[in-house]
Parts: structure tokens; C-alpha cells; sequence
């Protein structure tokens, strides 16, 4: 590998490790902080709170997992090359292709909440749940990034 790609990659890795703390902290802050509030505040208050956050959220989330995705694309061609790691006796490219598949998944939630919004269809219990699913999604995908390293 040449130096300049060692370091390109190395900046490949901030950017992505850097959008998923973004990502996995606003989903966090949704289902740990947002929902709780909802028991201390009456119901157009929160409504007035949670279109605020999510006015906001909408203006960089779709930077945030656009550049996660291209990172992880390049991640998974560099460490993987293409999908040779996947079958070759090492848990690493299992590991990597379960994390893929719920990177996807959390995607799919994701634009399925994004279309939602759009076509007013977004209640509080969809917003609640979606959430939730996508915090869980996002600490498997947490847990195998780790473990893809270690065993």
C-alpha cells in the first residue's frame, strides 16, 4: 500500500467513524432524551420541541449518512476487496457482512421515515418506534464493527 493511500484511508476512516457517532448520538438523544421529556411536558409543547429537533436534524442527517455510506463503501472494498473476505475461514468477513446487511436495514427505516414525513404520515408512535428500531439497529452495528476486530 502506498503512504499516500494509508493516509487517504486513514481519513476515510475519521469521516465514517465521525458520521456514525453523529448518526448512532441523534438516534441516542431521540429514544434517551426526547421521549422522556414527553412525561414532563404537555403534548403541544412537545410537538412544538420534536418538529424544532427535527427541522434541524433534517438539514445535515442526509449529509451525515450519505458520507457514512460512501466511507463505508470504501472501507468495505479496502478491507474486504470487494467480497473475497467473505467464506475464506476467518469470522471477520461474516462479522463485516452482518454489519452490512443492518447498515442496509437501518437505511431502509430510514427512508421509509423520510418518506413518511414527506407524505404526512409520520405519527408519534411511528417517530417513537422508528427511532427506537434504528438505535438498535445501529448498536448491532456497533458491537460487530468491534468484534469484526477482535475474534
Amino acid at each position: 500500500m502506498h503512504a499516500w493511500f494509508a493516509t487517504y484511508l486513514q481519513w476515510v476512516v475519521l469521516i465514517h467513524l465521525t458520521c456514525a457517532i453523529l448518526f448512532v448520538g441523534a438516534a441516542a438523544f431521540e429514544v434517551f432524551v426526547l421521549e422522556g421529556l414527553h412525561q414532563r411536558f404537555d403534548a403541544a409543547t412537545m410537538h412544538q420541541l420534536e418538529t424544532a429537533v427535527m427541522a434541524r436534524v433534517r438539514h445535515y442527517m442526509p449529509i451525515v449518512v450519505i458520507l457514512l455510506f460512501l466511507s463505508g463503501f470504501v472501507l468495505f472494498d479496502q478491507y474486504c476487496n470487494g467480497i473475497q473476505c467473505i467464506g475464506d475461514g476467518r469470522h471477520f468477513g461474516w462479522l463485516l457482512l452482518a454489519k452490512v446487511t443492518l447498515a442496509f436495514a437501518v437505511l431502509g427505516v430510514f427512508a421509509n421515515a423520510i418518506w413518511s414525513g414527506f407524505r404526512g404520515r409520520m405519527t408519534v408512535c411511528r417517530f417513537r418506534y422508528t427511532h427506537r428500531i434504528v438505535l438498535t439497529l445501529m448498536a448491532g452495528i456497533v458491537f460487530l464493527a468491534k468484534a469484526m476486530f477482535i475474534l
